[in-house]
């Protein structure tokens, strides 16, 4: 393990990687929860077979079907290899660490558990704060030292 961060995961310089990165975050936000919601309509069915196996112990799983589903599918995207979900990729966005290294599974969860904490605390004013930072970073990116960059 070397010391130097890798500059295919090392956050850009440019000033243009980061313009207009808040409204398209947005409109991949939306696009990814309507992916999850419809990911959440196999994972019941599956879910619903589990619980007759199980004697229906599975039925307990049914109210955090949504997390555990967002959970699986943001830790799987964020963390893979291209560094987004589908919607921030439909977006043309991408999540770099500041740091250089490269997001990972745990990190992407912990970056999604944050995002639904501070946004249950502070609703519509954790994305005022990416008007007034730089490079538009949000609450979260700036506890956890990620930003969204422009791929496209």
């Amino acid at each position: 393990m070397s010391l130097n961060p890798s500059p295919l995961y090392a956050a850009p310089d440019d000033w243009r990687a980061y313009s207009g990165v808040l409204s398209r975050r947005i409109f991949a936000f939306i696009v990814d929860y309507i992916i999850v919601a419809l990911l959440c309509i196999p994972a019941a069915v599956l879910l619903f077979f589990v619980s007759i196996l199980t004697l229906g112990l599975g039925f307990f799983l049914y109210p955090v079907l949504f997390i555990l589903v967002a959970g699986l599918y943001f830790g799987w995207t964020l963390g893979g290899p291209y560094q987004a979900s589908l919607g921030m990729r439909a977006m043309g966005l991408t999540m770099v660490r500041v740091d250089g290294q490269r997001m990972d599974f745990l990190m992407a969860i912990v970056h999604l558990a944050l995002f639904w904490i501070l946004n249950s605390v502070l609703t519509p004013l954790i994305l005022l704060v990416g008007l007034f930072t730089d490079r538009s970073r949000l609450v979260h990116d700036l506890l956890l030292g990620t930003v969204i960059a422009r791929t496209a």
